[in-house]
């Protein structure tokens, strides 16, 4: 990943410096990641402790109450506040699409990478177990399987359902991946100076895919929220369980479209949709770093560049 040094004068000694992406995309959509991570860790307590709100506890008799000063987004069915429900719902939803994104993430690099590098029986039989994989259809199985287990477990259960349904296409990209680079000079050199299978794996070739890596991994995350967001709005989720899926589902269940309570399911929605925008600023900005072609020149490169052009003309002078 192209990094730049950045030296902050007045809040770091002279001569330290830190290391931040240049790329606008990615610090903005790791400013919005940041931010529903603190609103995850953070908000619950504020909202149960400052604020007194519970995502369980109904604090009016008359449901469907619009946004007001007590209720800022107004109230469910039942007197329940959405608030609290969409804060509380915050920390369920994205651990369920960060497990399952480092489970099938994690899954598709071993298999991926082990087979692409290892070639031979080992790459056959990983790759015919990725293809049998891929020809099973992964929302049908993802049904049958919640079907299954529903209501038993949490939030764990439904991620390791959704984590390890969605690995074979990511497995077969790395793979692809793996060997454009088995053959390369510093692979080589590594195989030729002794070490072993596993260190050139994990110390060669999986950082030289960390940008295809953090990008699928990222996409993980969103498709596995929208996967949870999905099984709630039909009923196969945990719906016991706040989360914004199981929001979804209860909204559903009331007709609050119908109704037109735009306060119940719309902000659940945003919220998958603000942190899949962000997952998608991210990948550009990875895309355009790791791409010689999409690259910008950073802000220190330009200004030598217009420094050197101002002393051509000068000297031109």
């Amino acid at each position: 990943m192209n990094l730049s040094l950045r030296s902050f004068k007045g809040r770091l000694p002279e001569n330290r410096k830190v290391w931040l992406p240049e790329n606008r995309k990615v610090r903005a959509g790791i400013a919005i990641l940041v931010f529903f991570a603190l609103f995850a860790l953070a908000g619950p307590f504020i909202v149960e402790d400052v604020f007194g709100l519970s995502a369980t506890a109904i604090h009016t008799a008359d449901g469907m109450q619009p946004p007001s000063g007590s209720h800022l987004l107004g109230t469910t069915a039942t007197g329940e506040d959405v608030l609290a429900q969409l804060v509380v719902g915050s920390r369920v939803s994205l651990l369920v699409g960060l497990v399952a994104a480092v489970i099938s993430t994690t899954l598709s690099v071993l298999v991926g990478v082990a087979g692409g590098y290892l070639g031979g029986t080992a790459d056959a039989l990983l790759t015919a177990g990725t293809n049998i994989a891929l020809v099973i259809p992964s929302l049908p199985l993802l049904i049958i399987v919640a079907s299954y287990v529903k209501g038993r477990g949490g939030w764990l259960t439904v991620a390791l359902i959704i984590g390890l349904t969605s690995w074979p296409w990511g497995a077969r990209g790395k793979r692809a991946q793996t060997l454009s680079l088995r053959r390369r000079d510093f692979v080589t050199a590594a195989e030729m100076t002794g070490e072993s299978r596993w260190w050139i794996i994990t110390r060669e070739l999986i950082p030289s895919m960390a940008p295809l890596i953090s990008a699928s991994f990222l996409s993980a995350v969103v498709l596995s929220m929208f996967a949870d967001a999905g099984l709630s709005f039909i009923g196969l989720g945990n719906i016991n369980l706040t989360s914004w899926g199981s929001m979804l589902y209860w909204a559903q269940n009331a007709s609050a479209l119908a109704r037109g309570a735009w306060w119940w399911f719309i902000p659940p929605g945003a919220c998958i949709a603000v942190i899949g925008v962000a997952a998608g600023l991210i990948n550009f900005g990875i895309d355009e770093i790791a791409n010689p072609r999409l690259r910008r020149p950073g802000r220190a490169v330009r200004r030598r560049a217009a420094a050197a052009a101002l002393r051509t003309t000068e000297e031109a002078r």
